[in-house]
């Protein structure tokens, strides 16, 4: 099944902040896989100013391997400018991402690729169940209720990142915020340029080593701030819609 998309290039990144101990392993899953969808791929890491060893493994992974680029950031700049950096860096025809803690199983691209159809420009992966504690559980559960209520978004579960995207439907999405909102904003202006989705169950495995970077203090102030600002940009688009309906 996966013969016919073997003429498709793959991009794969992983944002990568203190991811030491998993970022080998998730590169060297991604050069296993790889070959099974495509003859044309490249992984990339996405360095986003990491103070453990993340930088020294990462560029001795892209000496080793031709198909493999480091991409350092200075310093810790946020998620959202990881996702830019590697949507900026990629050049293959499709784009892959998934964060570099090991908390997605690579191999499960797989079940993504042959979704990538003619039609299709987002491939989307869901949590069959996300493997957190239960206090993460539930604030993750009400991020995405109230995500999807507010932007109307087409999918299930906006906080997977996991996902498959057409790399001319990234012409659509301009800037995202630092912030982990960027997730949701990359989703809103990708089906506000009506991009096509699907969507596929994927698994969520339990962090096994070092610590989230969005459930701090001040990132997730800077989540929430971006959040607001986009849902007040969505309300005010929504009242200017229903006034010039009326009239």
């Amino acid at each position: 099944m996966l013969a016919q998309f073997s003429q498709r290039s793959i991009s794969v990144f992983f944002p990568a902040f203190n991811d030491e101990q998993t970022i080998s392993s998730l590169v060297g899953t991604a050069l296993e896989v790889l070959p099974e969808l495509t003859n044309d791929y490249e992984v990339l890491v996405i360095n986003d100013g990491s103070r453990d060893g993340t930088a020294q493994i990462i560029d001795k992974l892209a000496e080793a391997f031709p198909k493999v680029r480091a991409i350092h950031h200075p310093n810790n700049l946020g998620y959202g400018a990881a996702l830019r950096s590697g949507f900026r860096h990629a050049t293959k025809e499709l784009v892959f991402y998934t964060d570099g803690d090991g908390q997605y199983d690579v191999r499960e691209l797989r079940r993504l690729v042959p979704l990538m159809t003619d039609a299709v420009d987002v491939v989307n992966g869901y949590k069959l169940r996300r493997a957190d504690s239960r206090s993460r559980r539930v604030v993750g559960e009400l991020y995405n209720r109230v995500a999807r209520k507010i932007f109307q978004l087409p999918i299930r579960d906006v906080d997977c990142d996991f996902r498959l995207i057409r790399r001319r439907a990234l012409r659509a999405i301009g800037d995202l915020p630092n912030s982990g909102a960027a997730c949701v904003q990359l989703v809103r202006k990708l089906d506000s340029s009506d991009a096509a989705f699907a969507e596929v169950a994927v698994n969520h495995y339990p962090r096994l080593h070092g610590k989230s970077q969005f459930f701090t203090v001040t990132n997730v102030t800077r989540t929430l701030i971006d959040f607001s600002f986009f849902a007040a940009q969505a309300c005010i688009a929504g009242l200017v819609f229903f006034v010039g309906d009326i009239y």
